[in-house]
């Protein structure tokens, strides 16, 4: 399931607006619906960015699943949002604490029954542009994917391309493992919601199926142990074939990465 990534066109990388080189990298994963790869894709960033030798934060706050936190080799730090069955946005405070005291990259996995709160609370207290002004770059990262679906998740791209202001860079992951994301024939570049919008996306990542049985296995299988790539291909339990494949899929998808952080 390898990451083939796009630039967005030349004339929407000019209209974005030109910002100092930033301190920092705050990465938050945000979609609406679940299931959709969020924690995937924050997992895949915190492995590249500490992969190019930079320290990396990484904070867990979906309210339900503790995915990323799960992963014992990214030392997730889980926020626990809850109080009693309802979210307390108040505790988002502590997460800017986190984000503005540390001089790391950050990586926050976000799920998708606090995606409204969490992108309300950013909004209300202009969290993108107090980070700018701090020196340190917020980037979104939203997955868009194909099968039922990719309605949902387009709408969540496109209120959150609508919403965030000009100071929030945004990528967009094209998740095809539930099926292509086109609509009336359109790709998802041809779709209304990516023309109106475009100017926002700093690159497109898509995630494409290999072989189910072959790739697809070795991926699955990594992803249900919350293994990292080095742990997989340094763990007994895969096959030789096995680590040659996840060894190839790293090398892709981080190069790939690269190109948008």
């Amino acid at each position: 399931m390898p990451a083939k990534v796009q630039q967005a066109p030349d004339e929407a990388m000019t209209a974005a607006p030109t910002l100092a080189e930033p301190a920092s990298q705050i990465h938050m994963t945000l979609q609406g619906k679940g299931g959709v790869g969020k924690s995937m894709v924050s997992s895949f960033l915190a492995q590249y960015l500490s992969s190019t030798g930079r320290p990396v934060t990484c904070i867990d706050t979906d309210p339900v699943n503790d995915t990323l936190s799960g992963y014992a080799a990214l030392n997730a730090r889980r926020l626990d949002l809850l109080q009693g069955n309802q979210i307390n946005t108040r505790r988002f405070d502590e997460m800017m604490e986190l984000l503005m005291s540390s001089d790391t990259s950050v990586v926050v996995d976000n799920g998708a029954a606090s995606f409204l709160p969490l992108t309300s609370y950013m909004l209300e207290n202009g969290v993108a542009d107090l980070l700018a002004a701090s020196g340190r770059q917020l980037v979104v990262h939203t997955v868009v994917t194909g099968g039922q679906a990719i309605m949902d998740t387009l709408t969540g791209f496109d209120q959150l391309a609508r919403q965030l202001p000009d100071t929030a860079q945004m990528v967009v992951w094209l998740n095809e493992y539930f099926g292509d994301i086109s609509a009336e024939g359109k790709s998802f570049e041809a779709m209304k919601a990516y023309q109106a919008n475009r100017h926002r996306v700093k690159g497109l990542v898509r995630i494409k199926r290999y072989t189910s049985e072959t790739f697809g296995k070795d991926m699955e299988m990594m992803l249900d142990r919350k293994f990292t790539f080095d742990e997989a291909v340094s763990s007994p339990d895969f096959g030789l074939m096995a680590k040659q494949r996840l060894t190839m899929m790293k090398r892709d998808i981080f190069g790939q990465i690269a190109l948008v952080v």
